[in-house]
């Protein structure tokens, strides 16, 4: 719709129409501008009754009596009006508004009511920018126009002020609340950032996912299935033995075959359901986990009974246990002769896996792909698991969950798997799934069966979003799609903005030290990995001998071989960095690395890797500030050289001051000023240096306010490295 139409339909000027749309932050150039047809339809639900009452001034043809007929006029034109002739003319005769004669009452001009939900920020604290006084208010994001417009600068005044701040910055650019900050001070106001609060009640503001599972009554949870993993060294037997599961499954009695659409599938077994994740491996599993995503419940190891545990299964039991999942043995291959169980659950033993039947808690079950043996006991242990774990999820609540992968389907678009965690999906929802949104127009399950909604723990097939999003990304049910809409294009623009400045990553030294600013817990997550076992625990033992109470060591993986993508991989998912003894970097790693901002350090020493082990821990820790007082002189006397410029007449009262040094002021023992020295004078000529009981004349940088009894200190300022 263009703005002249709206502002004839709401008979005002497009003039006026156009003053309240730049009021909303809606940008039109002029009467021919094309709008949204939802702001056209909150002006016209909100200001009709408004503008009922003061169109009849502007109808100079229509008397008195027929005042209220001018407002169904523009909307029905010329449909069954009871009365043809006025209706065409309420219009034209509002474009002399000079010519009527003397009404019986004056009224103001229209005035469109603009919707609550849309209102700009007038000291209401709404989205925006306001002032009160000298005190800036301001609530989501800070835009340069905005901010002009408060601290009553012309815009261009503001960008030039950037610009002297390094900061280049167009008219509609949103600013940093640091930047803000300075800005207001410059000006003489004072900025005050309010968070924002969601208002449940707004209808165009309420979202359909705003509590958490902790926020769920105990009453609305029930028992969901639990989500597995299967994780192992290659050719144990995890897809063997997956599918055995599944077939035996439905030999037991489900109805239909299951087909892998999806990367997941449930299965229905006597009093329970299990949903299974067919994860590519733990490559995968942690690459879900570094965006956040922790899929799975239980992780089944798949170890073969014959080989025992490798070096991919020991990082698979790692990428578990740094995941915090139930983890569950699978000895698989139990029809070989060669097979050895007991081998198995010696070497689990070793690595903290204590197995049940040597009075541990890890569950061991021996199974076997090829005959089916044990697959039942497998499927009742991981039920019994399920229960310790006591998995539950409120399903009455809306939609939320996962992405398990997601592509782009010829003659379908875009479809993702998504598994539901909690909450109902439903077909029809308005989802959000950042940076993509959308309307679930279909949802398959994994048997290729078209449903109607599907609840927690239960993998679906969605179509309907806009965009592919990534593995692992969250995915949230919203009240409508304007909600998700607006939800997901602030966070379009919010990454376009950060593609700019560089995504923050957190997982090099630089981030390390930054957090450590920051005030966080220091601890120095590492990845090891070196050429063979031997060196590999003798390394580990003398890192872990590094003894400090102010920082933490954490071995989060050891390995052998050479560092892969799957150790950038979950450096990157856990802050850690790697550090390498006697081994390579495969092919496209330092590439990866780079582009995840993983810091990777190779030795072929072993002394030099733990002193370089030690160099980072105490890297981490800030070094103490530590200030020495070389001298203080006392204001005896006040000069005023030039308009603007001032001098302090002092005597040197203890030690010796000079340049180069720190001051502060001091009055009646407080200090009111800290800063650098301009000038030190001794009679007409400069010094470097003024001894105790001489004459001098101070200038500081940025200071006038000098005042006679008052005491300026010198000192200087060292880092002083800690300890361990």
């Amino acid at each position: 719709m263009r703005v002249h139409e709206l502002a004839k339909e709401l008979a005002i000027s497009s003039k006026e129409l156009i003053a309240k749309l730049h009021d909303l932050g809606i940008e039109v150039k002029n009467h021919m501008s094309s709008i949204d047809s939802d702001v056209a339809e909150r002006f016209r639900g909100n200001a009709a009754p408004g503008i009922k009452p003061e169109a009849a001034p502007l109808a100079t043809a229509a008397k008195e009596p027929a005042t209220p007929d001018p407002q169904p006029a523009p909307a029905a034109k010329k449909s069954a009006a009871p009365k043809p002739a006025p209706d065409p003319k309420p219009a034209p005769a509002a474009k002399k508004p000079a010519a009527p004669k003397p009404a019986p009452r004056p009224a103001p001009s229209p005035q469109v009511v603009i919707p609550t939900d849309i209102a700009p920020l007038n000291g209401g604290h709404e989205e925006g920018v306001s002032v009160e006084g000298k005190t800036v208010h301001t609530r989501g994001p800070i835009i340069v126009k905005d901010l002009a417009l408060a601290l009553k600068l012309r815009p261009n005044q503001l960008i030039t002020e950037l610009m002297n701040m390094n900061i280049l910055a167009s008219i509609n650019e949103r600013l940093d609340i640091k930047i803000t900050t300075a800005i207001c001070e410059k000006h003489g106001f004072t900025l005050e950032y309010h968070r924002r609060v969601v208002d449940h009640d707004a209808p165009s503001t309420k979202k359909l996912v705003e509590q958490t599972e902790d926020d769920d009554r105990p009453e609305d949870l029930q028992p969901r299935p639990p989500v597995v993993a299967f994780l192992g060294h290659v050719d144990h037997g995890k897809t063997s033995l997956l599918d055995k599961i599944r077939d035996t499954a439905v030999a037991t009695g489900e109805a239909g075959g299951i087909t892998q659409h999806i990367g997941a599938s449930t299965l229905e077994l006597p009093g329970t359901q299990i949903t299974f994740l067919d994860t590519p491996g733990h490559e995968a599993f942690t690459a879900m986990r570094a965006r956040g995503a922790n899929l799975t419940d239980i992780a089944v190891i798949v170890v073969a009974a014959d080989d025992g545990i490798m070096p991919q299964t020991r990082e698979a039991i790692q990428h578990a246990q740094a995941a915090e999942v139930a983890i569950v043995i699978a000895i698989n291959k139990m029809d070989l002769p060669a097979a050895d169980p007991d081998k198995v659950r010696q070497q689990l033993q070793q690595m903290n896996l204590a197995p049940e039947e040597w009075g541990g808690e890890t569950i061991c079950c021996e199974v076997s792909a090829m005959t089916g043996d044990g697959i039942d006991h497998l499927l009742e242990m991981l039920a019994l698991q399920a229960e310790v774990l006591e998995l539950k999820a409120n399903p009455s609540r809306r939609g939320q969950g996962y992405v398990i992968e997601a592509q782009l389907e010829k003659g379908m678009g875009p479809t993702v798997n998504m598994l539901v965690t909690g909450g109902t999906l439903a077909v029809g929802d308005a989802i959000y799934c950042a940076p993509f949104w959308g309307r679930a127009k279909a949802l398959i399950n994994d048997k290729g069966i078209k449903v109607k909604s599907v609840g927690p723990s239960i993998p679906v097939r969605v179509l309907g979003l806009c965009g592919v999003p990534e593995p692992g990304t969250v995915f949230q049910v919203y009240e409508n799609e304007r909600a998700a809409k607006s939800t997901a294009e602030r966070e379009q623009e919010q990454r376009k903005r950060d593609s700019l400045t560089g995504p923050a990553r957190g997982s090099s030294a630089e981030d390390l030290f930054q957090n450590l600013k920051e005030g966080e817990k220091v601890s120095l997550k590492v990845v090891l990995k070196s050429d063979v076992q031997g060196t590999l625990e003798a390394i580990e033992q003398a890192l872990t001998d590094i003894k400090s109470d102010k920082i933490t060591l954490n071995i989060i993986l050891t390995g052998t071989g050479n560092i892969t993508n799957n150790d950038v991989m979950l450096a990157s998912a856990s802050g850690a960095l790697i550090i390498g003894f006697n081994v390579g970097i495969e092919a496209e790693v330092n590439k990866v690395a780079k582009q995840h901002d993983v810091t990777i350090n190779l030795h072929s020493v072993i002394y030099e890797l733990i002193d370089e082990v030690r160099r980072l821990m105490l890297g981490l820790l800030s070094p103490l500030i530590q200030e020495h007082v070389t001298g203080a002189a006392e204001i005896k006397q006040v000069f005023q050289i030039s308009k603007g410029s001032r001098i302090a007449g002092c005597m040197v009262t203890s030690g010796t001051i000079g340049t180069g040094k720190r001051t502060r002021i001091r009055h009646n023992g407080e200090i009111i000023f800290t800063g650098g020295l301009a000038s030190l004078r001794r009679f007409q000529d400069e010094a470097r240096e003024v001894r105790e009981g001489q004459e001098c004349g101070i200038r500081l940088e940025n200071f006038s306010s000098y005042a006679e009894g008052d005491t300026i200190e010198f000192f200087d300022v060292s880092e002083v490295a800690q300890t361990l």
